[in-house]
């Protein structure tokens, strides 16, 4: 490949355009053989990766990058930025398997949909587009918002949730973006997923659990809730229901299948029983629950919770609590 096409490619992700390769001296003749012979691979309409860069590309990750850069070189509008779960993708939030990969944009004066891709005309000011490498992207609180006012309410919570305690965003730059959409389609239910967003949930299991126990209507927990005694933190719990005494724990399988800070499961699984045995000793009740009670067992863990909340916590306590304002991502 010649050097200036090299190092075009470099900046772009590894892809470059039939424009930037006339630019290097390649002719239209010389560019489809290319093609045909299987030494450059077409992405879309006039844009390109080498098939070495193109191999690469596959399970390293980097797969949804290149697909977003080749739609915007593709449509050649440098107003358009990647928007919606397209740049969800990007930012590195939750967003649910099954949802379409076609690629979002937005754009503040043209409206088109076509091969895997779909742009909306929609107001872009400066201040919601980031860039990251060569891509423009609308901004984490955007991005955000323009998600919420699509998805289902726990999809949206659940990402603002991550954004929030990853310290990606803050809760006034989430509220400041819902205000500029109040007339959009879509606000009052990206509204309602914005009110019951918060840092303190640690996992896309803690949101959707207390999403269950708001909708069931008990009284909402507080979150990330430190446990002491004797001037020793014995644990941090999920969820807390200080009238009670009771602590709720959300079991997430990767928390044993892969846990974090070097430890292995055999540790982590002795580790949660000596704390849960400690905090049983002080008289405070311990609800497990798992992902999967939160569908069909559902109605047996609520009738549980229900039961643990309807006497008191013990009258003489021997353990002190502080609520942690920002919960603590649990990445690396």
């Amino acid at each position: 490949m010649h050097p200036i096409l090299r190092a075009c490619s470099e900046r772009q992700l590894g892809l470059f355009t039939a424009s930037d390769a006339r630019r290097a001296g390649y002719e239209h003749s010389e560019i489809r053989h290319l093609c045909s012979s299987g030494a450059w691979v077409r992405l879309r309409r006039g844009v390109y990766m080498t098939a070495e860069d193109h191999a690469a590309i596959n399970g390293s990750g980097r797969r949804h990058r290149v697909e977003c850069l080749a739609v915007l070189l593709d449509l050649e509008r440098p107003t358009a930025a990647i928007s919606h779960a397209s740049a969800a993708r990007l930012w590195g939030f939750p967003v649910r398997r099954d949802l379409e990969r076609t690629v979002r944009l937005t754009d503040p004066a043209v409206w088109r949909r076509g091969k895997n891709f779909h742009m909306t005309q929609a107001p872009l000011p400066a201040a919601d587009v980031a860039t990251s490498g060569p891509l423009r992207l609308t901004v984490a609180s955007r991005t955000l918002v323009d998600c919420a006012r699509a998805w289902p309410l726990e999809g949206a919570v659940i990402a603002l949730d991550a954004a929030l305690v990853a310290e990606q965003v803050t809760t006034r730059q989430i509220r400041d973006a819902l205000a500029r959409a109040r007339h959009w389609p879509g606000a009052p239910r990206a509204a309602r997923a914005v009110a019951l967003a918060d840092g303190r949930a640690e996992s896309p299991l803690e949101t959707r659990g207390r999403l269950r126990i708001l909708g069931a209507g008990l009284p909402a927990p507080e979150l990330q809730v430190e446990i002491g005694t004797s001037g020793r933190l014995v644990g941090v719990v999920d969820a807390w229901f200080d009238e009670a005494a009771v602590a709720v724990e959300f079991d997430g399988r990767v928390k044993y299948a892969d846990p974090w800070r070097g430890r292995s499961p055999e540790r982590v699984l002795w580790e949660e029983k000596r704390r849960e045995d400690e905090l049983r000793g002080l008289d405070i009740r311990v609800l497990r629950i798992v992902d999967a009670d939160l569908d069909g067992r559902w109605p047996r863990i609520e009738s549980r919770l229900r039961e643990l909340l309807a006497s008191p916590g013990p009258a003489h306590r021997r353990f002190s609590t502080a609520i942690r304002p920002q919960g603590r991502s649990r990445a690396g």
